[in-house]
């Protein structure tokens, strides 16, 4: 039985990156990065303003109420690109270009225009009158205020999220590097297993933790193929193992990984001549995980109980999905909380509790342990938002400070 970080360090060192693949900017939400992203301009481009209203020069509004002649108009896409004089002013819209000498803005709401009507039908710029004084720079945004040509907007290995996908299109990347994903294939194992779709009969139960797996996979942007069921017997574990590493990266199966009778997981890894790195982590729940390489493929076995599944896979199975992809981050979000009430850990094992998350009036965050009847228990599972942390042979108790990881 080896610790957590261990575990852990395991598979990263074992792993692999599987290299990049150019993709467009449309598909890259939850892809990680395999460049460095660099603006090719500066941001903003030009001195921009921030409201509509009128450029001026701050000096000529210092004793508003002031009259000044209004020399032209500059919109979003249409700049007034001449120099502007002491005495004038520009109307200005939102994102425009602020004009040459301009060096502040005042908004609408603080002037009151006038303008000319002459006989040919045509309007003639008239004047404003800046009814406040507005100061240097102020509603104006400086050309590169945000960022400026050639540096560094977002790095390789950063996991690419909706709120980047702006920049990205902003600086040009139509066509962006990142690492490619590993194919992952689901293998659900078990003689009482049976699919989803059909009533369990005598001693049966539905297969649910290979749709449960599929689901928290494919959260990370990677292909997952769910295979058929496999029973308890060695010869049908070796076909279904050799079947799903045929064209994927990562096998995922369920139960046959402790020491039971019929636990056979570990022994036709053997068979197959797989090369096994771990198979009993210090942790609660989960301890019969096997990690494994069958070929080029890695393989891992997670217990065959739903919430020992689960938080394997949170803890590992991600780790290696993310590592493959050379990702930055490749374990789940951590933070801490205010124990909402005591919990125990178990003497040689580091115990992860499922738990529900709540501010208090203060605004501290708070977690509550789930009342659950251990790994199988997918009911009290299904409500737990993240994972109290609890190291071997300790206790917490109620307003002590742990440790949390998040599902996300």
């Amino acid at each position: 039985m080896i610790p957590i970080a261990k575990a852990l360090k395991i598979i990263k060192a074992e792993s692999i990156a599987l290299g990049p693949e150019r993709i467009s900017v449309n598909d890259a939400v939850g892809r990680v990065l395999a460049e460095n992203i660099v603006a090719d301009s500066d941001l903003p481009p030009f001195d921009r303003s921030q409201m509509d209203g009128f450029a001026v020069i701050a000096k000529d509004t210092q004793s508003a109420p002031v009259e000044l002649k209004i020399a032209g108009e500059s919109a979003a896409g249409g700049g007034w690109h001449h120099k502007l004089k002491s005495g004038q002013a520009v109307r200005i819209m939102t994102g425009a270009p602020v004009p040459k000498g301009a060096d502040a803005a005042q908004k609408v709401e603080l002037t009151s225009e006038f303008r000319i009507d002459v006989w040919d039908g045509k309007k003639t710029p008239g004047s404003v009158t800046i009814l406040e004084p507005t100061e240097k720079g102020r509603f104006i945004i400086p050309k590169g205020f945000e960022i400026r040509k050639g540096n560094k907007v977002f790095s390789e290995g950063d996991v690419v999220i909706t709120n980047m996908i702006a920049a990205l299109a902003a600086f040009g990347y139509s066509k962006v590097l990142v690492s490619k994903q590993p194919k992952v294939a689901v293998l659900g194992t078990g003689s009482e297993i049976v699919e989803i779709d059909q009533m369990p009969g005598l001693d049966q139960i539905r297969n649910s933790n290979s749709v449960m797996l599929k689901a928290l996979a494919e959260k990370y942007s990677v292909p997952v193929t769910v295979f058929p069921i496999v029973r308890d017997r060695i010869s049908d574990l070796k076909k279904g193992m050799s079947r799903a590493a045929k064209k994927n990266d990562i096998v995922i199966l369920t139960g046959g990984v402790s020491v039971g009778k019929y636990d056979f997981t570990k022994a036709a890894l053997i068979e197959l001549g797989a090369e096994i790195f771990f198979d009993k982590v210090a942790l609660k729940p989960g301890m019969p995980a096997v990690f494994a390489k069958l070929g080029n493929t890695y393989v891992f076995g997670l217990p065959g109980n739903p919430v020992s599944a689960a938080v394997t896979f949170h803890l590992f199975v991600r780790e290696l999905i993310m590592s493959l992809q050379g990702a930055k981050d490749t374990g789940p979000r951590k933070g801490f909380a205010i124990m909402a009430e005591k919990a125990k850990g178990t003497k040689e094992r580091d115990t992860y509790l499922p738990c529900k998350l709540d501010t208090d009036e203060t605004g501290r965050l708070s977690a509550t342990p789930l009342k659950w009847h251990g790994s199988s228990d997918f009911i009290g599972f299904a409500r737990s938002e993240a994972l109290i942390v609890i190291p071997k042979g300790e206790t917490r108790s109620k307003g002590d400070v742990v440790e949390i990881v998040y599902f996300s």
